[in-house]
């Protein structure tokens, strides 16, 4: 008889990717899926898994490239760097308009109120809206604003949402934590792939870089998030921000301090998550913990679908293995 899962799935940016091959790892083993609670990049995956549209999803996110991924950026002028209605409305072209409450499985979406200094849990109305203010993390993404509210990253009080799914009725309830800092043995899978179209995408950074200093920078086979001036800086040194190489020799992820405004506050927002997460994991410990290391790749690396997919399964396989064989 297959259990029941409650899965939470959590912000961590790009890292969102992982996700989808937890998920799928699970509907492998013939785990059911009964609900889920998400918050940033854990909403819109989750909701669009409850729409029924995750493998639609899948494949538009590893068709992208360094050039796909510049080609969304909408430059927003005002709160936000990007005012996300490209990379959004692909996601609405996807799930239509439907209502959290019309969807096949409980969905919860987790967002913060500025206005109100409150966490909101989207659970009936557009789910579309509910993912896009779920996700809005700020600096990056323009906030939505409702009425008197304003609405941002749910990553800011509560990155992993698991209380919303204690009172589900499921055998277990399964968390997914993006913001890990104990998982140096896991590495980014490495996934070839065509030649990028260099003198085109140095083009776009370069009219692109009035507007978002230090957003995005080729350095060899990495996207970095940098400027000119970080040639300059001191690389800061600490176990989430070493330079750990794959098994292959080349580096998974080159962190250094930050390029840009951009990166400070982005670097500084992911330091609060992890922390929260830790927290709400004490006050509500999960049956299974997935822990998706933070190092693996920066925040706005979107472009790394494939690689994150596979870590992501690749952990959960891992995990699920413990759980189920713990003398194994």
């Amino acid at each position: 008889m297959s259990k029941k899962v409650a899965l939470v799935l959590g912000s961590g940016g790009a890292r969102g990717y992982a996700h989808i091959g937890v998920i799928e790892e699970l509907l492998s083993r013939g785990y059911e899926i009964g609900c889920i609670a998400g918050c940033s990049m854990g909403a819109v995956v989750g909701g669009i898994y409850a729409a029924g549209r995750l493998d639609d999803y899948r494949t538009w996110t590893e068709s992208l490239d360094y050039l796909d991924v510049l080609r969304l950026l909408d430059v927003s002028f005002r709160l936000g760097a990007i005012r996300g209605e490209r990379v959004f409305g692909r996601i609405h072209e996807m799930v239509g308009d439907i209502n959290i409450e019309d969807l096949p499985i409980p969905f919860t979406a987790v967002a913060t109120d500025l206005t109100n200094h409150q966490e909101i849990w989207f659970q009936e109305g557009c789910l579309h809206q509910a993912m896009r203010a779920s996700a809005a993390i700020p600096s990056l993404f323009t906030p939505v604003i409702q009425g008197r509210r304003v609405l941002v990253d749910g990553g800011l009080l509560n990155p992993l949402p698991i209380v919303p799914v204690v009172s589900s009725h499921c055998d277990l309830i399964v968390a997914v934590n993006l913001n890990a800092t104990n998982q140096n043995h896991y590495q980014l899978p490495v996934v070839e792939r065509p030649a990028a179209w260099k003198n085109r995408i140095d083009q776009l950074v370069s009219s692109l870089g009035s507007h978002l200093p230090g957003f995005l920078r080729r350095n060899g086979d990495t996207a970095q998030l940098t400027d000119e001036r970080s040639a300059m800086q001191t690389p800061v040194a600490d176990e989430d921000q070493a330079s750990p190489k794959s098994a292959s020799g080349s580096h998974v992820a080159d962190f250094s301090g930050p390029g840009s405004l951009l990166e400070l506050v982005n670097q500084s927002f992911e330091v609060m998550q992890t922390s929260l997460a830790q927290y709400k994991i004490a006050g509500y410990p999960p049956d299974i913990l997935i822990n998706i290391p933070r190092r693996v790749c920066r925040f706005f690396e979107f472009y790394k679908a494939p690689e994150l997919i596979m870590l992501g399964r690749q952990i959960a396989h891992d995990t699920l293995n413990r759980y189920e064989n713990p003398l194994g």
